[in-house]
């Protein structure tokens, strides 16, 4: 004998977000001419979002780039650490941190495992003069090979000369060669106030030096002050005869620069002190990440008042559907369903918006050099300034980290705000929405 219940089996509840939930959600985004205020609600939610995405995008990308040309040129014209050798105090009470016997440390710390190259140098403050103007400048001096190993000075934006010649003269940077109107082959004289000890006191010490290369690493604060000597002449200009003033170490891998302070100063011996490059450039780096936190949420909250539009238009959506909404009830829709179609309506533009603003945002960071300059044409140039930049140029550097970032914000927050106007529309009671129709 057959039961009713079982003759008649009572409807399964169709699965969430069934193919008929996104049929009913495209039919109320494409709003007819009747209800363009709706329409006119959708476009304003996803062009807000897309903006917002995209400057979002943007400016993360340029702060990468600022962060990777900042550390990029840090890292490929200086040294990742410097050790200085135990200090020394003269008759005057003078301490220095002069390094004699250079050559036997320097070939301990080569030894280690991450050190990629180790380079003995000799640096000093002196004035240049070329054709009546001066410039104070920093002189290291360094043996050719060793010059070879910076990456960005054999390797720079632009080079002139030949760094092949180093020993027969000195290699300067492009900020300096500006200043003092020099090219390759002009001649610079070096004047230090250090210079040779006679009996009548100290007179400044005076070389004559040939310009045989001129580098642009693109950092205005090395382009402007750097001039390389070679090791054996800045010795004897110095006053360092037999000395250096500190060792230079580059590592495989510079992030790793405090965990080998420990096993290079070992090798370095007792009294011997180091200095990393984040040392040296902490403050910079410490006002980029506080820049780059207040930057990332200030857009932050950019997205969230453009997912914010979605809710004025679900709202307006669900107050003309109300007839439907009745309707659909009466047939059979459960909240659920109902739930689910209101925000596949918000989310829907939310996700359209957010892929618009990854579009546009990463086409902005591809082409920056090309809209850069644009806008510096337009502004009649001078709008990047290197000694304020200390970079060249505008840099921006796209990353998979950041796109994820965006996107995962604008989404998140697209989907969070859609829920309450969806179940606003699901809690309708139908007969009242149909009460007045």
């Amino acid at each position: 004998m057959t039961t009713a219940a079982t003759a008649n089996p009572a409807p399964r509840s169709p699965r969430p977000f069934a193919r008929f939930e996104f049929m009913i959600a495209l039919r109320y985004l494409r709003a007819r001419r009747a209800e363009g205020g709706v329409s006119a609600m959708t476009w304003i939610s996803f062009l807000g979002i897309a903006l917002a995405v995209a400057a979002l995008i943007a400016t993360l990308s340029v702060r990468a780039g600022f962060r990777h040309e900042f550390v990029g040129t840090i890292l490929g014209a200086n040294p990742h650490i410097s050790v200085y050798g135990a200090p020394n105090y003269s008759a005057t009470g003078a301490m220095s941190r002069e390094i004699s016997d250079y050559t036997d440390i320097a070939s301990a710390i080569a030894t280690l495992d991450g050190v990629a190259h180790v380079a003995p140098v000799v640096t000093g403050q002196v004035m240049a003069a070329a054709f009546g103007r001066n410039a104070g400048v920093e002189v290291v001096g360094i043996t050719g090979a060793d010059l070879r190993s910076l990456p960005l000075v054999a390797d720079p934006e632009r080079a002139w000369g030949n760094l092949d010649q180093f020993d027969q003269g000195v290699a300067i940077g492009s900020g300096v060669a500006r200043e003092l109107g020099v090219v390759v082959g002009d001649q610079i004289r070096l004047i230090s106030p250090d210079g040779a000890r006679t009996a009548f006191g100290t007179s400044p010490r005076i070389v004559n030096a040939e310009v045989v290369y001129i580098f642009q690493v693109g950092r205005f604060d090395i382009d402007r002050v750097r001039v390389y000597m070679p090791l054996d002449q800045a010795q004897p200009y110095f006053n360092r005869e037999g000395l250096v003033d500190r060792i230079d170490v580059m590592l495989d891998d510079p992030e790793q620069a405090n965990a080998a302070v420990t096993p290079v100063l070992g090798a370095a011996g007792p009294m011997a002190t180091a200095w990393t490059w984040e040392d040296s450039s902490g403050a910079f780096l410490q006002a980029l990440q506080m820049e780059d936190n207040v930057m990332f949420i200030i857009l932050s909250i950019l997205v969230m008042i453009a997912t914010l539009n979605i809710v004025s238009g679900l709202i307006m959506l669900v107050k003309n559907k109300g007839r439907d909404i009745g309707i659909l009830r009466t047939v059979g829709l459960t909240q659920g369903a109902i739930l689910r179609v209101f925000f596949i309506c918000g989310a829907s533009v939310g996700v359209a918006g957010t892929l618009c603003g990854v579009a546009l945002g990463s086409a902005f960071a591809i082409y920056i050099d090309p809209i850069f300059a644009a806008v510096n044409w337009m502004a009649g140039g001078g709008v990047w300034d290197p000694s304020v930049r200390y970079l060249s140029q505008l840099p921006a550097r796209l990353e998979m980290g950041d796109i994820l970032s965006a996107m995962s914000l604008s989404l998140g927050l697209s989907f969070l705000v859609t829920i309450f106007p969806a179940r606003r529309a699901a809690r309708m009671n139908p007969v009242e929405a149909l009460r007045y129709e």
